[in-house]
């Protein structure tokens, strides 16, 4: 059972997930230390885990291989099957393909 904090109340020394990002560290593979709960007025408290920042490790560095496959999955979300051009921006997901081409009336058979 982790140790709950109320929000802005946890101890120093522990940090959420994007404040070790913040400072250039990953959890690592601990355990969660402390969790903080933010009080929300209707659907129950928000919940952040807290992780140690002693034991926190550097975050590993971009290598080029690396970042020629996020580029590779950032272009392939760009282009739009329906029409095989790139679109510009990232496809909404819920469209399945361009703006332009889900405006446009299809046949029905």
């Amino acid at each position: 059972m982790t140790t709950v904090y109320r929000w802005r109340l946890a101890p120093d020394g522990l940090a959420t997930r994007r404040q070790l990002r913040a400072l250039g560290l990953r959890p690592g593979g601990q355990d969660v230390a402390g969790q903080v709960e933010r009080p929300r007025r209707r659907r129950g408290p928000l919940i952040a885990y807290l992780y140690r920042i002693d034991l926190a490790r550097p975050v590993r560095p971009m290598t080029a291989r690396r970042a020629a496959a996020l580029a590779k999955a950032n272009a392939a979300r760009r282009w739009c099957p329906a029409c095989r051009r790139d679109a510009g921006y990232v496809i909404p997901a819920s469209l399945g393909m361009c703006v332009p081409c889900a405006d446009t009336p299809r046949p029905t058979a």
